[in-house]
């Protein structure tokens, strides 16, 4: 048996309204929100008491999917600062594909991203980019070249 497709990215956020901004200029479409709790939700994460707000975003092209979550119960646990860089374990990035990346960029710094390093031109292909997102969040921007 095979998986049908991935179906979404879950992240971990503090700031759900701050989030959710940040990822609708970036161009995805807020699908809803809803809370979540119950005895579902405890099976389903392996947690007691859980309460959570989610907001779930899709991609322009209906094929991608990001689920952020704000838990309420149990509290938030942290694992390390939020500005780690590009190579710890476990962590990497979230890559989206974009008609303009210096627009792109420009339109996300009021929503607090932050540009790592610089826009870099590979070959005759992609610029691509790294900005920090919110609560950390490394995102990366690739433009494909014609």
């Amino acid at each position: 048996m095979a998986i049908q497709r991935m179906d979404n990215v879950g992240i971990v956020v503090e700031d759900l309204d701050a989030a959710v901004a940040f990822f609708v200029e970036l161009g995805m479409e807020l699908e809803g929100r809803a809370e979540i709790e119950g005895p579902f939700a405890d099976r389903c994460t392996g947690l007691d008491g859980v309460r959570c707000d989610i907001a779930m975003l899709r991609t322009p092209d209906g094929h991608s999917r990001l689920e952020l979550a704000k838990y309420r119960s149990p509290a938030v646990i942290t694992a390390g600062p939020r500005n780690r860089p590009h190579n710890v374990l476990g962590t990497h990035r979230v890559m989206f594909a974009v008609d303009d990346i210096e627009d792109t960029v420009a339109r996300l710094r009021p929503h607090g991203a932050e540009l790592l390093g610089g826009i870099a031109r590979f070959e005759d292909s992609y610029l691509l980019c790294y900005v920090r997102g919110p609560e950390g969040v490394i995102v990366g921007l690739a433009e494909q070249l014609r």
